[in-house]
């Protein structure tokens, strides 16, 4: 049998041209962006009664798929039309077919909108931060804005707990004593011990008491006892390894050997090589400890033990506590909110880097000299203005200050400098012109109070650290050792709000506002933008093809310290 089926779409000609030269209600997708993105008129509006673009389109994530479904709808009428099922079984079954089709299609459309809502949700950021514009004009913005609100976590918390199954069995003979050289600064010695603690279990080892890095820059004489509180470490960790203060006496005259690990290693390695190695010598000295262990494919009751060493075993001594405490309460007086700045714009960190943008002829060559004097810094010629437009500099004073009002904190904010002598003539000079309100611990405690602490960076450092935990926001502009550990504590203490700007997008748009090319109004929304999800949100940490280029396992500790409800 032959069947004939035309399938005529009805175009609705003549609907159309009936509509010409009246105001079409239902704007193109590009033309609502280009509108919200330029529109200014419409902000007074936003979230209140009157009409307004906002309110006229106030369900606005559901305006395309309806635009949508009504030229559906239509095809869909048009086409049962045409194929009208009268007696023949054959025409009921393609009307049925036709009409799945249809159906299978309105799906996949709605999903591609779904799916364009949840990840480029251009006009919703729009909605989000022109609120946010606005609500800085608000008189109790200062206090009760959401620049100062954590990210929604409530779904996710710290999971630390060891199993009864994990717990060490104190009886059994140790493999041999492992005695760890922790080296760098304060934070990248604080990561290297918890890596050592989650060696020494791997390997069922007994742990020396580490000993600290006097050599490196800062050149610091402060041992363990005079940081970290010696008891708070052993009573912690008493049911994972075993630690002693020194090697007992039948090993004190015997030859130790050492061992330098390989960086990033997979727990097989030190099962493996480094365990035969000390069940021969009985002893190991590692000389190294910073990145020795990888920060994937560890299994969870090790990562978990990692953090337990990071943010419980490493309490400092209670000199250290005690003036942190005072410094918090001084900040936080009359409930003010104060926010804690890593300004990384220091000798060290500059020559290393080779970034020289805001400092003079001079301090650039002094700080072209010292990298050139220190011969691990394998990398000697550096292109500063290179390694800023690729976002590879920390921000300097004035870059800083300008982020932290264009993202909107006012400049009445209270602001701690996290960071050891800021490097240049004019130091915090520019960031004082816009924030007032800038505090170290050398101008927020006393000279009797400091006393203890001269020339005492680590002990200093770690006195910041304690500043910087307890601050209402965290913002970090260069992405050391330091703010690894930092972030990465707060993340797991509540995903406390910490922002880490896009550097090579900010410098970018700073150096349009600087030649005019964008006015401060323009540049500010584009700077909010940009960080709308750059607040330290739960995100599973990212992997990588090298191990060296992972996210750092002591900067976002989730997945393996942080746990999911759902």
């Amino acid at each position: 049998m032959r069947i004939n089926i035309r399938l005529n779409i009805d175009l609705d000609i003549t609907s159309s041209s009936r509509n010409m030269g009246k105001k079409d209600n239902t704007l193109p997708i590009s033309a609502r962006k280009k509108n919200i993105a330029h529109s200014t008129g419409s902000l007074p509006e936003i979230g209140g009664g009157g009409g307004g673009y906002f309110n006229k389109y106030h369900h606005h994530r559901w305006q395309v798929p309806i635009d949508g479904c009504y030229v559906i709808y239509r095809r869909t009428i048009s086409l049962l039309i045409r194929i009208k099922p009268r007696k023949n079984k054959i025409n009921c079954i393609l009307t049925v077919l036709m009409f799945i089709m249809v159906i299978i299609m309105f799906m996949k459309y709605l999903r591609m909108i779904r799916f364009k809502n949840e990840t480029g949700t251009d006009e919703d950021d729009h909605i989000v931060i022109r609120r946010q514009i606005l609500s800085e004009t608000n008189p109790e913005y200062a206090q009760d804005s959401n620049i100062w609100r954590n990210p929604v976590s409530d779904k996710h918390h710290g999971c630390i707990d060891r199993l009864t199954s994990e717990t060490r069995n104190r009886s059994a003979p140790t493999k041999g004593y492992i005695l760890v050289q922790a080296n760098g600064g304060l934070n990248q010695m604080k990561m290297g011990i918890s890596d050592m603690v989650a060696i020494a279990k791997l390997m069922d080892a007994t742990l020396v008491l580490p000993t600290l890095d006097h050599k490196s820059f800062w050149t610091d004489p402060s041992d363990f006892k005079d940081i970290f509180d010696i008891k708070q470490f052993k009573t912690t960790l008493q049911d994972d390894i075993d630690i002693v203060e020194s090697l007992p006496t039948h090993l004190a005259n015997v030859a130790i050997q050492q061992k330098d690990p390989i960086s990033w290693s997979k727990p097989s390695y030190y099962q493996g090589e480094i365990l035969s190695l000390l069940k021969q010598h009985k002893a190991v000295n590692f000389l190294h400890t910073d990145s020795r262990l990888a920060n994937n494919g560890i299994p969870d009751s090790i990562q978990k033990l990692r953090c337990r060493t990071m943010y419980e075993a490493l309490k400092c001594t209670k000199k250290i506590n005690e003036l942190a405490t005072k410094l918090i309460n001084r900040l936080k007086q009359n409930n003010d909110h104060y926010l804690a700045l890593h300004l990384r714009f220091e000798k060290d960190i500059l020559a290393f880097t080779g970034c020289t943008h805001g400092l003079s002829q001079q301090e650039a060559d002094e700080i072209e000299s010292l990298r050139y004097s220190v011969k691990h810094w394998k990398v000697k010629k550096i292109k500063s203005s290179l390694k800023r437009q690729q976002g590879n500099c920390p921000l300097t004073p004035r870059e800083s200050a300008i982020f932290l009002q264009a993202m909107g904190f006012p400049l009445s904010t209270k602001i701690y400098i996290v960071a050891g002598e800021i490097y240049g003539e004019h130091r915090l000079d520019e960031f004082k012109e816009k924030y007032m309100n800038v505090y170290t611990h050398s101008t927020l405690a006393t000279e009797d109070e400091l006393k203890p602490f001269k020339d005492l960076q680590n002990q200093l450092a770690a006195l910041d650290y304690a500043l910087a935990l307890a601050s209402d926001v965290f913002v970090y502009t260069y992405d050391g050792n330091m703010a690894k550990a930092i972030s990465g504590h707060r993340m797991f203490k509540g995903f406390q709000k910490t922002i880490y700007p896009h550097k090579r997008k900010f410098v970018k748009m700073l150096d349009e506002l600087d030649k005019g090319r964008l006015n401060w109004d323009e540049f500010s929304f584009q700077v909010k933008k940009v960080h709308a999800n750059r607040t330290s949100r739960p995100r599973r940490r990212l992997g990588g093809v090298k191990p060296k280029r992972e996210e750092n396992f002591y900067a976002n500790p989730y997945p393996g310290c942080i746990c999911d409800n759902r």
